[in-house]
């Protein structure tokens, strides 16, 4: 009854390991010679989606949203990317629990992952369920109030854009490499749906 969905697509390595090396090289050069502390990371302004060095990223993601509203059997007049940026999370880095306001679809796309430094988190959308929380006896899908999602490399995941998520912190050695984006109908995209943020380092 009324489900929440998260889609999932792997790209294949043909595609996702020349595309994930030209983003890493791109995002270096953009960063320059910016070094993380621990437990710091780095978000790139919100325009990422007009760099040729992504088209092919973004190509993806087209034809996903596009196969994703066909499936929900949702009317519009066509969409487009109202946001997207990479963020680059150091060893500690985490992400609190967020959502993407005025949107009507978010996602992500990962880059660079290691092991512990390869998941996402989404949390229980439902508010009613922090009315009475009992103890619970033994952890099941029924009482979890979130689903953790592995990811790797060339992993595409959409989401509904008021879905609360988190970013466990980056447990590994190495530096996690995402690209996030916002999806909105094309007659609202002008003027609701711009992130308001802007890029630049951050502490956990």
């Amino acid at each position: 009854m009324f489900p929440t969905y998260v889609w999932k697509a792997e790209l294949k390595p043909e595609i996702h390991r020349p595309l994930n090396d030209s983003i890493a090289r791109r995002l270096a050069e953009i960063m320059g010679p910016t070094e993380l502390a621990r437990g710091e990371s780095w978000q790139s302004d919100h325009a990422l989606h007009e760099r040729a060095e992504i088209a092919g990223l973004i190509a993806c993601i087209d034809e996903a949203a596009a196969t994703l509203l066909d499936y929900l059997k949702v009317g519009h007049e066509g969409f487009r990317i109202t946001g997207c940026w990479a963020n680059v999370s150091a060893p500690g880095a985490a992400h609190r629990i967020h959502n993407h306001p005025n949107n009507y679809l978010s996602g992500v796309y990962y880059v660079r992952t290691h092991a512990r430094a390869d998941t996402i988190n989404f949390h229980d959308p439902r508010p009613q369920t922090g009315v009475i929380r009992p103890p619970a006896m033994g952890l099941v899908a029924e009482n979890a109030d979130q689903v953790v999602v592995k990811v790797k490399d060339g992993t595409l995941l959409m989401f509904p854009a008021w879905l609360d998520h988190s970013v466990d912190p980056n447990q590994s050695d190495k530096t996690r490499i995402s690209v996030s984006f916002n999806i909105m109908f094309a007659s609202f995209a002008e003027s609701m749906s711009r992130p308001l943020w802007r890029g630049g380092r951050r502490s956990a």
